[in-house]
């Protein structure tokens, strides 16, 4: 989310070392855990999606593309996760558009700049691929952390693309725009920044502009990265 800069640097924490995420730094919920027949049944829909097949596929579901009461329970439950509404297991075009992003995400494995849209000639940079939501650092081509997830900003308040420095840090910041603590805050572009966040990395529909971490996430960012590196921002996130 976006934010006016406040007044106090925080303190810049360890040393820049190699850490290196790669695919298990990627850890995707594909399959959650439902609360019951009995909860599900009062909001439950046994109403086929357009993207029923593909639904149950992705959960692991007997796939005849046609809704049954356990498809519902399954859908619902990954719904309710990732805060993605109305929660009625209904297969419909954001639960598939969400499912899509994290198959995306899990076949870049390794090797998230494979098509080298990252520049290598900087030495350390992170990128952000706001197609795939999907950040990393890397020193030139070798990766030293990720990929990980992110939420980036939603339709209306984007992640602007481009090439961005790193120019204000802060540990413990707080959002005066949005009442809001944003904890391990580093910004690269106006008021956008990596930051932690406690909501889901696939919670639609997004951000207020900035790059949503998991917790972890934000803290190593914030150990491997410093005031002056090089943030490139690049594609475009699905649904803006």
């Amino acid at each position: 989310m976006g934010t006016r800069v406040g007044a106090r640097i925080g303190a810049r924490i360890g040393t820049r070392a190699a850490v290196l995420g790669g695919a298990a730094a990627l850890a995707l919920p594909w399959v959650v855990a439902g609360g019951g027949p009995a909860q599900a049944a009062a909001s439950c829909t046994l109403t086929t999606g357009p993207y029923q097949r593909q639904v149950e596929q992705f959960l692991g579901r007997p796939v005849d593309g046609k809704q049954s009461a356990a498809d519902c329970t399954a859908i619902r439950s990954f719904q309710a996760s990732h805060g993605i509404t109305p929660t009625q297991g209904y297969a419909g075009p954001l639960t598939w558009q969400t499912m899509s992003t994290m198959l995306a995400q899990r076949a870049a494995g390794s090797t998230p700049n494979r098509a080298g849209d990252c520049p290598v000639n900087r030495g350390r940079i992170a990128c952000v691929d706001l197609t795939r939501q999907l950040s990393w650092i890397q020193d030139g081509a070798t990766l030293k952390y990720g990929p990980v997830p992110v939420r980036t900003g939603k339709d209306g308040t984007e992640t602007r693309t481009g090439l961005k420095k790193i120019y204000y840090r802060s540990i413990d910041h707080w959002s005066t725009l949005y009442n809001v603590s944003m904890p391990y805050a580093q910004f690269f572009d106006g008021g956008i920044a990596f930051h932690s966040t406690a909501k889901s990395m696939w919670n639609p529909p997004g951000s207020g502009g900035c790059v949503n971490m998991r917790p972890a996430d934000a803290k190593a960012y914030w150990t491997l990265l410093g005031k002056g590196e090089d943030v490139y921002v690049y594609g475009r996130k699905p649904g803006t």
